[in-house]
């Protein structure tokens, strides 16, 4: 996983050294592949997973349309076995996104993205509940976007 650089490393006291590559073929792939679903219609959010990875972003994306939602981290495709759950939250890997699809476009939007990786990681709950469940199945993260929201806003 590529932490090196990453927040969640600044945070850690860590430097770490494997920092994010840009991986320039698969980049204009995903990019490419996210633009066409977008265009069509199919996706009703999206947000890149940079400063502070999977983990912000979800949030983020959380607190910006006022559902809660649910992760599986061992659907999360990643390169190599991360074989932690931090490692996949906080990865700051280039060219990855968070995308949010409508189940009546499910199939259309994996038939448009076929050529860039993809998996679906998740699911968007009617409450306010935020689980993200490990690689074992249990749940590491498991609260409500309000608190999520308010630890947000306090500063360090």
């Amino acid at each position: 996983m590529e932490l090196g650089g990453s927040e969640y490393y600044r945070i850690k006291g860590f430097l770490g050294k494997n920092v994010p590559k840009v991986r320039l073929k698969e980049a204009k792939r995903s990019v490419r592949a996210i633009t066409r679903a977008i265009d069509k219609g199919y996706i009703r959010a999206c947000h890149d997973l940079s400063e502070g990875g999977l983990a912000v972003a979800a949030a983020e994306m959380a607190f910006a349309g006022g559902y809660g939602l649910e992760i599986w981290l061992k659907n999360v495709p990643v390169a190599d076995d991360p074989r932690r759950n931090d490692y996949i939250l906080f990865s700051e890997s280039n060219s990855r996104f968070l995308v949010e699809v409508s189940e009546k476009y499910r199939e259309a939007f994996e038939s448009t993205v076929k050529e860039a990786y993809h998996a679906l990681i998740g699911r968007v709950r009617s409450d306010d509940s935020f689980i993200v469940y490990g690689l074992n199945g249990d749940p590491v993260i498991q609260t409500d976007i309000e608190k999520l929201l308010n630890s947000w806003r306090k500063p360090l």
